[in-house]
């Protein structure tokens, strides 16, 4: 007869053996009655069925090994009995707790109807405002032109913030269309984590204007002073010389990066477009691209330089208040403000320009941003752009001061 630690050992052996197949079965039954009752199983039942097992399991056992049979004493099995039970109760609470934690209804629609994490939502004025970072490499999309490196780093380091209380499947979307929009993507795939973590497979756009001419319409590409805000799909009207051509606008640049050769095509065929165009114009020189009808073309291929002017659009007001201004004969200027001139070092209150010169200022433009319908405590510092409508002669006096 072996001695009692052995024995023991020999216990735990043939306990762990034969306990493996009844601890699975009661996690499994565990996990499968929480999650569809609720009830959990009562652990007597668990102890039964797990002594069932464990005797069918060490029966079969000893068929295959006489020494099973031969050290089988009273201690022995006794310890077998108490680590199957240990085990296959232990593999019950298990199974138990996942049923209770496991998600009842599992679907992609549930999915997308989370929330990001609230430790990467931040509160300004008591909104909630989440930024996006795009993680890894901006990868192309199967079937496309790669990236150029330039849009792949404006995508890569862009400033993108949402509303943090959209669901993460709406924050894919208007992310997706906003890269869509600001880089002129021809496709765009998004996939958003919980913790605002973007990962972004992109096409670039494909030689860009004939998906957006209508048959039977040419782009024509004019040098022009470029309105500020102008957009894609505004009706304009295009002054060269003598004649006058309506349209709507393919794309528009302007300020720098905007000299490019003259485009025209026809509706379905290929035409160049180097680099994405933004959402609206800054105003300044630069070119827009028109399409016009077919008869029209000509007309404005042979001008060196041409004149627009937006025709309202709807409810949009600004481009009438515009017009009513010039018939009153005010112009728009933009005027610099001179590390010398008069106006440096000034608040627009202190200025008076409207009193002195008969000058309304309309915006501040400064390298950290816009200052609209600026207050009289604004201070003017060198560098400044100053956006003011008056009188030709008017503008032309503030011109010589700010200089």
């Amino acid at each position: 007869m072996a001695p009692l630690p052995v024995e023991i050992l020999q216990g735990i052996y043939l306990g762990v053996l034969t306990g493996i197949l009844p601890a699975l079965v009661a996690w499994a039954m565990g996990f499968a009655f929480k999650y569809v009752t609720g009830v959990s199983i009562p652990g007597f039942g668990v102890v039964v069925m797990a002594l069932a097992l464990a005797g069918v399991n060490g029966g079969l056992l000893a068929l295959t090994d006489e020494n099973i049979l031969d050290s089988a004493t009273g201690p022995v099995i006794v310890t077998a009995i108490v680590v199957v039970l240990m085990l296959s109760l232990y593999a019950h609470a298990k199974g138990d707790a996942m049923g209770a934690a496991f998600p009842k209804r599992l679907s992609l629609s549930a999915l997308r109807e989370r929330t990001l994490s609230a430790d990467v939502v931040e509160r300004v004025g008591g909104r909630g405002r989440a930024r996006v970072t795009v993680v890894g490499e901006v990868a192309d999309m199967e079937g496309y032109p790669p990236l150029t490196e330039e849009i792949r780093k404006g995508i890569k380091e862009g400033e993108w913030r949402f509303p943090a209380e959209l669901p993460v499947g709406e924050l894919e979307t208007r992310f997706a269309e906003r890269l869509r929009t600001e880089f002129d993507l021809t496709d765009v795939s998004v996939a958003l984590d919980e913790r605002a973590n973007a990962t972004v497979a992109a096409a670039p756009p494909l030689s860009g204007l004939s998906k957006r001419i209508p048959a039977g319409k040419r782009a024509v590409s004019v040098e022009t002073l470029v309105p500020t805000g102008l957009a894609r799909g505004d009706l304009v009207t295009v002054t060269a010389g003598e004649a006058t051509v309506e349209g709507t606008v393919v794309s528009a640049r302007s300020g720098a990066g905007s000299e490019k050769p003259a485009a025209a095509t026809d509706g379905g065929e290929d035409a160049t477009e180097p680099a994405p165009a933004p959402a609206t114009t800054t105003g300044g020189e630069g070119r827009v691209t028109v399409a016009v009808a077919r008869a029209d073309a000509p007309v404005l291929l042979g001008t060196d330089r041409a004149r627009v002017v937006v025709r309202a659009r709807g409810t949009h007001r600004e481009y009438e208040l515009v017009s009513l201004l010039r018939r009153a004969g005010k112009r728009f200027r933009k005027v610099t403000v001179g590390e010398d001139g008069a106006l440096t070092g000034r608040t627009l209150g202190d200025a008076s320009l409207r009193e002195e010169y008969g000058v309304a200022v309309l915006a501040v433009r400064r390298p950290d941003g816009w200052t609209l319908a600026p207050r009289g405590d604004t201070t003017l510092t060198a560098g400044d752009e100053l956006f003011t409508v008056g009188s030709r002669d008017a503008l032309d006096r503030l011109a010589g001061v700010t200089a």
